[in-house]
């Protein structure tokens, strides 16, 4: 069941006139390692709204160690260094989301089945591939990614599109999976204008990072939509075989548009 949706009157998301720093500190909370006041992290509502903002930083601190691990040992170090360090600030909890979404939607079973599959603290065989293959894939991108002068952009532009979608799950009408207590806390949390707001604010971050290069802006832009729609295929694919969203979904869609942005980012910056 969805909370109210849409901004308050306020403009904020959520509806609530909180601190300045409220929404973001909540988001940090569940999505980062970062610990933040309890005071300041008191509810869920600001987590979906700030993602990409949480996706910026993240992919900022990643990229800059992938770069200097690339400079100082080789492109495949730094690769393996940035995807590492990502999953750290992360605490691994959107690939623990990744394996357990591909624990529930891959082998074939019913709707309560998968549920309960998801929810279960170990990890399956079709977890554990998908998410072996998911980081190799990764590594692989980012190394050939680094050995191009710009293709440091592309590294930073995967994990905001990673929580721009997330953040997309917060819209008004989008189902949450019965007994998913996290996606029931964040359901509608997130506007329309608010979440176009940060796709054109990515947009115009990502096409500034271009330098002035149209092409490189014109190839991030369109890796990043590849990304966000590979994770759109897999919200529907969600919906249908569990009801909804859960907060392993929500992780899922992150590491699938961020994967996707930069696997055709290898194959077209240059």
């Amino acid at each position: 069941m969805s909370r109210s949706s849409g901004a308050g009157a306020a403009g904020t998301p959520g509806g609530r006139p909180p601190g300045r720093w409220t929404g973001p500190l909540e988001s940090a909370a569940l999505l980062t390692v970062l610990r933040v006041p309890a005071r300041s992290a008191a509810s869920t509502r600001g987590v979906l709204p700030w993602a990409p903002l949480v996706g910026l930083v993240l992919g900022g601190i990643a990229t800059g160690v992938a770069v200097t691990g690339a400079h100082l040992v080789s492109a495949l170090a730094g690769a393996v260094l940035g995807v590492a360090v990502l999953a750290a600030l992360t605490r691994g909890l959107h690939l623990d989301g990744l394996a357990d979404t591909a624990d529930g939607l891959g082998p074939l079973r019913d709707r309560e089945r998968a549920l309960r599959v998801m929810r279960q603290g170990d990890v399956g065989p079709f977890g554990v591939v998908t998410l072996l293959l998911t980081v190799l894939l990764q590594v692989a991108c980012a190394a050939a990614l680094l050995a191009d002068d710009s293709g440091w952009t592309a590294l930073w532009t995967a994990p905001l599109a990673g929580r721009l979608m997330m953040a997309r799950t917060g819209l008004p009408g989008v189902p949450t999976a019965r007994g998913s207590s996290l996606g029931q806390s964040v359901a509608g949390t997130v506007s329309r204008a608010w979440l176009t707001g940060c796709g054109l604010a990515a947009a115009a971050l990502v096409t500034a990072a271009a330098a002035g290069d149209w092409v490189l802006a014109g190839q991030l832009l369109g890796s990043a939509a590849a990304g966000l729609a590979a994770a759109e295929l897999l919200l529907r694919r969600a919906r249908a075989r569990l009801g909804g969203v859960t907060g392993d979904v929500m992780g899922a869609m992150g590491e699938a548009a961020a994967t996707v942005t930069l696997l055709v980012a290898a194959a077209v910056v240059r």
